[in-house]
């Protein structure tokens, strides 16, 4: 099972690629520096099985873009009574009692300046595993914070980001509703031509997914607008927006990682109206990427390979 300091033994961790020889390598990615502070995922929803193995898979992705990245797991919704899901409070509290022994072991060596490398960051840096803002969770969150009695930087929600509608057409594209590669011009006989993207977290929730979605448009070429599924009627009004302005074949594109909304809600809310749905955007690359590059900007760090949509194959 997982632990404040780490994951479970015995989980698969994802290795840093060997560099490839040769004048067109890829350029060695950049290790953590020395005293880096933790990157401590802030998981939402109910913990079990299923989201720590996609917490586990995010950060094991980051480590690989990151040598030397120490990645934590925080529930949210922990009640700190399970070892195995420990809490956001509970992570942050540690990673901090261990800073400061680090520092004064640092203190009390030969040079007696080791200490410099560990004040300059924070205890830890806290990345919301949300794809949007969600004021109610980002308070839940940020109290966790204040509780740990740490100095946590929190970092902004994941999206809305280029990588992300990378990712939702990806999804759509397995699930037979959108062409997988728009420059070959692959087709699919079930390919919707509206998308109703599916977010929550209220109003500005929907405005950071409709940048999302505008980025989401361009790469499919069918109109895409966003809803809330946790607004009663919005999905449905968005289906209709979106009939009346002539499509016919509708898909659901969930604008959301899965642990922070109930397991089944995109699917029933499509049902509702019709339509077909894609899965929620999981462990997709983009995620761990996404998360590393909020950390990294804390630090200010530099790390490979940038962070630039590409297509879909």
């Amino acid at each position: 099972m997982s632990s404040p300091t780490g994951p479970a033994p015995g989980l698969p961790v994802r290795m840093p690629r060997p560099r490839q020889p040769g004048r067109h390598r890829r350029p060695e990615p950049a290790a953590a520096p020395t005293g880096a502070p933790p990157l401590v995922l802030a998981v939402p929803g109910t913990p079990d099985l299923t989201t720590r193995r996609l917490a586990e898979e995010t950060l094991s992705i980051a480590r690989s873009e990151l040598p030397g990245l120490d990645a934590r797991i925080g529930y949210v919704d922990a009640d700190g009574g399970d070892v195995g899901y420990p809490s956001l409070e509970s992570v942050l509290a540690h990673a901090s009692a261990q800073r400061a022994a680090r520092a004064g072991e640092a203190q009390d060596g030969p040079e007696g300046d080791g200490a410099d490398s560990w004040d300059r960051f924070p205890t830890a840096v806290a990345v919301p595993l949300l794809a949007g803002p969600d004021s109610s969770q980002l308070r839940r969150i940020r109290q966790a914070v204040m509780n740990s009695g740490s100095v946590t930087e929190l970092t902004d929600t994941l999206g809305p980001h280029p990588l992300l509608a990378e990712a939702l057409h990806v999804r759509l594209s397995e699930a037979g509703l959108a062409r997988a590669d728009r420059a070959r011009l692959f087709t699919v006989a079930t390919a919707a031509d509206g998308i109703i993207l599916a977010t929550v977290g209220g109003e500005e929730a929907v405005q950071a997914a409709g940048i999302t979605g505008m980025l989401l448009s361009a790469r499919l070429a069918v109109p895409v607008l966003a809803a809330a599924l946790d607004e009663e009627g919005a999905i449905a009004r968005a289906a209709e927006q979106l009939r009346s302005s002539g499509s016919r074949n509708l898909a659901l594109a969930p604008c959301i990682i899965g642990p922070e909304v109930a397991e089944g809600l995109a699917a029933e809310a499509a049902r509702e109206v019709a339509c077909a749905a894609a899965d929620p955007l999981g462990a997709y690359p983009a995620i761990g990427k996404l998360a590393l590059a909020k950390y990294a900007a804390v630090l200010g760090l530099t790390t490979q390979p940038s962070l630039q949509g590409a297509p879909v194959r």
